[in-house]
């Protein structure tokens, strides 16, 4: 797979994750992360997102029961992690993971903030944590390209898979957009795919209803 990594110049309402192994760059933590997290905030949670990113679309399509057991990997401030706590109701569970603690942070608040008592943040401060139980659907969005050794993460995550579970990766496709990073700085669907394979994950479904990027979900081959 190639390496994909942001520029430090930039930085992109479609962020949903953070950076993992990234050198240190001015205005930026060692993983990459933004300083200015009020700023970085306000990219991922521009109103306008909705409109491309069709959050509860992604998570609808994930299929999860209620009880069931799914796992945000790159969760920032929640933005997936609080719907798929919906999805799976209270008697499920979400394993939301992040390297940074400030976001670690803020999704706990906003979770009690919201009454749901299912989310369970995970630091993961090494950049590849991994839900502690089976899930049923791992989630990646805009996040995939963080990761130092993606065909090793997608390995190490697919063994936390429950029996018939996904990985489900949703990213930008290759080119210019009006949303996402540079294309240059893109995991493109390809080079995604050449990554599952090398994980040993086949392709259970594609879905295409979201305008600018793919839907990939993983199986265990």
């Amino acid at each position: 797979m190639s390496t994909h990594r942001k520029h430090p110049g930039h930085a992109h309402p479609a962020e949903h994750g953070h950076d993992h192994g990234h050198p240190h760059a001015p205005g930026r933590d060692r993983h990459g992360n933004p300083e200015d997290l009020e700023g970085y905030l306000a990219r991922l949670e521009d109103p306008a997102r909705v409109e491309w990113q069709k959050p509860d679309e992604v998570v609808a399509a994930l299929g999860l029961r209620p009880g069931g057991v799914a796992c945000d990997a790159g969760a920032g401030p929640g933005y997936f992690a609080l719907r798929l706590a919906r999805a799976v109701g209270p008697t499920g569970r979400v394993y939301a993971i992040d390297v940074e603690p400030r976001m670690i942070a803020l999704l706990e608040e906003r979770a009690r903030e919201a009454g749901v008592a299912n989310v369970h943040p995970l630091l993961a401060p090494e950049g590849e944590g991994l839900p502690p139980e089976p899930c049923d659907a791992i989630l990646i969005v805009n996040t995939f390209h963080h990761f130092p050794d993606g065909p090793r993460y997608l390995r190490r995550l697919s063994e936390r898979l429950a029996p018939g579970g996904r990985i489900v990766n949703v990213d930008f496709h290759a080119g210019e957009l009006p949303v996402g990073p540079p294309p240059d700085h893109k995991v493109s669907r390809e080079d995604f795919l050449a990554a599952a394979r090398a994980a040993g994950l086949d392709v259970a479904e594609e879905r295409t209803f979201l305008p600018y990027q793919y839907f990939l979900a993983l199986r265990v081959g």
